[in-house]
């Protein structure tokens, strides 16, 4: 188990977050939200920055960025987005599938382990190929 570390958030980030999360506690409301859970957990962890603050090397809300499994060594390239934006066949994938939680707030370098059905995949955040704020765009 790894020990729990600092990620960094935008203050815009948690704020469309939040509201994401309790909107689908409602629409959900007789339904398992161990998902949401997950997220909750990350935005009461996360240190809080402002958009223009917030290192380049850090996964914010549209993000595009490129991890590396570290046992295969097979790279994938995900854009982590609101749940409405999420596409498979683009490779976006929503911030409350386990993949997105996990990485939202890692840095260029991390380790983090993803669960998944047959076990934990080890991925490196290896690269950050788009950062809103570090391309000025802080509405995104």
């Amino acid at each position: 188990m790894e020990s729990v570390r600092k990620i960094y958030m935008t203050n815009v980030d948690k704020e469309r977050l939040q509201k994401l999360i309790a909107k689908e506690k409602e629409v959900r409301w007789n339904m398992g939200k161990e998902y949401l859970s997950g997220l909750e957990r990350e935005l009461e962890r996360a240190l809080l920055v402002s958009s223009q603050e917030v290192p380049p090397s850090v996964i914010t809300m549209n993000s595009k960025v490129l991890l590396e499994d570290l046992s295969t060594g097979e790279e994938m390239t995900y854009t982590l987005v609101y749940p409405e934006e999420a596409d498979v066949l683009e490779d976006k994938i929503s911030v409350l599938a386990p993949v997105g939680t996990a990485i939202l707030g890692y840095q260029v370098g991390d380790i983090l382990d993803w669960p998944v059905p047959d076990g934990i995949v080890r991925l490196r955040v290896k690269e950050i190929l788009y950062q809103p704020e570090a391309a000025g765009n802080f509405e995104l």
